[in-house]
């Protein structure tokens, strides 16, 4: 999926184990297949899963990164009304894989596809108790950080522009100018609030239609509060947009700005991964039409 990625086998994180958690040497281990962009993941007997960073990096980069998404990740937990991973070790490199890597709690559940859980008011209503539990949580005087999503939308303008050219024959690239011609310039009112930041479907956890967990946790932190509105989008058809946007009581401009880093994100997905990694293509596909239909909607309502 990406240039500099590594690769990860069964028998490294076996090896792995066996020197550095010899509690855990003898679980069985296997590959999650498509289990994320970010990290490769092995599940480590029933109740246990290792995560490696893909991209290439050094010890200490990954390191520092481990250690502030375990602290972040155990914030979460305290946050979250429902259940997350726990960070039980972070590990050392050896046997070819050059960089920290963690031992993560196993949390039961299916991830969603973007249309699955559409049309349930209860799942909805789900997303809604999560995002309120944690814009409740206190950012203890913590601010945007200045990295990702989260801040001023101006500041991707580049890369916008940069995903828009890309998607040319890919996706409707004429309704994708004319909306990001209207977001790029929301202004923000909100103060910031604690965000997991990334709320899609592969990040959300079901069983029998109902949220039952939620993943990748470690960059929980302060941010703007209609980051994860994208959920919305991701996720929901109108009306159950409608059902979370009330329960939250989201104003116009937060719902507008929650729009628009839902298109953020989905206009990275389609091209990057159109190759590599189809479901989240079609994440991307799935979320810039529900934007382009709404859009069109409000254009051509009477008065």
């Amino acid at each position: 999926m990406h240039r500099d990625e590594v690769r990860v086998s069964v028998d490294q994180v076996r090896a792995l184990l066996a020197d550095q958690a010899p509690q855990w040497a003898d679980c069985t281990v296997t590959a999650v297949p498509g289990a994320g962009t970010v990290n490769a993941i092995f599940r480590i007997g029933d109740g246990l899963a290792a995560r490696f960073p893909l991209r290439r990096a050094d010890h200490e980069q990954a390191a520092s990164r481990l250690a502030a998404e375990r602290a972040a990740m155990a914030e979460f937990g305290v946050a979250s009304p429902f259940p997350a991973p726990e960070v039980l070790l972070v590990g050392q490199p050896g046997h070819g894989y050059a960089a920290a890597w963690s031992v993560q709690t196993w949390i039961e559940g299916t991830a969603p596809t973007p249309t699955s859980l559409q049309d349930s008011d209860s799942f909805a209503g789900d997303l809604a108790d999560l995002i309120s539990a944690l814009r409740q949580c206190d950012t203890g005087g913590r601010t945007f950080d200045g990295s990702n999503r989260g801040g001023e939308l101006r500041s991707h303008d580049a890369w916008m522009q940069d995903c828009i050219a890309r998607s040319e024959g890919l996706a409707d690239t004429a309704a994708m100018r004319r909306l990001w011609n209207r977001y790029r310039d929301l202004p923000r009112a909100d103060p910031d609030a604690m965000s997991h930041t990334d709320l899609i479907p592969g990040n959300l956890l079901v069983v029998d239609g109902r949220l039952v967990g939620v993943i990748d946790t470690g960059d929980f932190r302060a941010a703007d509060p209609a980051l994860d509105l994208v959920a919305a989008w991701h996720l929901l058809d109108e009306s159950r947009r409608a059902v979370l946007r009330s329960r939250l009581r989201c104003d116009d401009l937060q719902w507008e700005r929650g729009k628009a880093w839902a298109f953020e994100q989905a206009a990275g997905l389609v091209w990057y991964y159109r190759e590599s990694n189809p479901p989240m293509a079609h994440l991307g596909e799935t979320t810039l039409r529900r934007l382009i239909d709404a859009d069109s909607a409000i254009r051509t309502r009477p008065g």
